[in-house]
């Protein structure tokens, strides 16, 4: 009887160590492959693209829910939220539970869904000011990324924030800080 095992494990072992020139040369198939886009870079302070470049550096201490820098980080949670295609809850921290967004929560997702990245900057906000029992202020924003075409895109403008003056009559969430109105516009190249 034959034991072919033996063989079989030579040839294996001769296939292995044998250099490039000896063993057989196929062509593999080349695949076309699109090049990544570049990353999107935020555009720089100071430029038409950018934020202000007023270089005062943003207090990182705690702050009151009603100050301005509170007012700011519903600015700075709003876009997280865009970020990590949070939709509903994103459109929840407009003004009249999200009416204010002059959209409905599926139109809202429509729109942003057109977009594979979406990040932002968030600047210093305003003074706040007062009329008629609400309290406003303005926080500039920058909105950037790639829309699913590929395409970058870049929204400059500021975020008008309102929120009830403590006075009578005010439910807890007319208390606080919720956005009324976005100014976001692209930017010309």
């Amino acid at each position: 009887m034959k034991q072919t095992l033996p063989l079989t494990l030579t040839a294996f072992l001769a296939a292995c160590s044998a250099t490039p020139d000896t063993k057989k040369q196929t062509a593999a198939p080349t695949a076309t492959r699109t090049p990544a886009p570049s990353p999107i870079q935020p555009p720089a302070p100071g430029t038409p693209t950018g934020l202000p470049d007023d270089r005062t550096p943003v207090s990182e201490a705690p702050f009151a829910k009603t100050s301005a820098q509170g007012a700011a980080n519903v600015v700075q949670t709003y876009f997280a939220l865009i970020e990590a295609a949070k939709y509903a809850e994103a459109r929840a921290l407009w003004s009249d539970g999200g009416k204010a967004s002059g959209m409905t929560p599926e139109a809202l997702a429509a729109s942003l869904g057109r977009y594979t990245e979406y990040h932002a900057q968030i600047g210093s906000p305003g003074a706040i000011k007062g009329a008629a029992g609400s309290l406003y202020v303005d926080v500039p924003a920058v909105a950037y990324g790639r829309l699913k075409t590929g395409e970058p895109f870049n929204l400059k403008g500021p975020i008008t924030l309102r929120r009830c003056n403590d006075v009578p009559g005010c439910t807890a969430a007319q208390r606080e800080w919720r956005i009324a109105r976005s100014e976001l516009k692209p930017v010309p190249k």
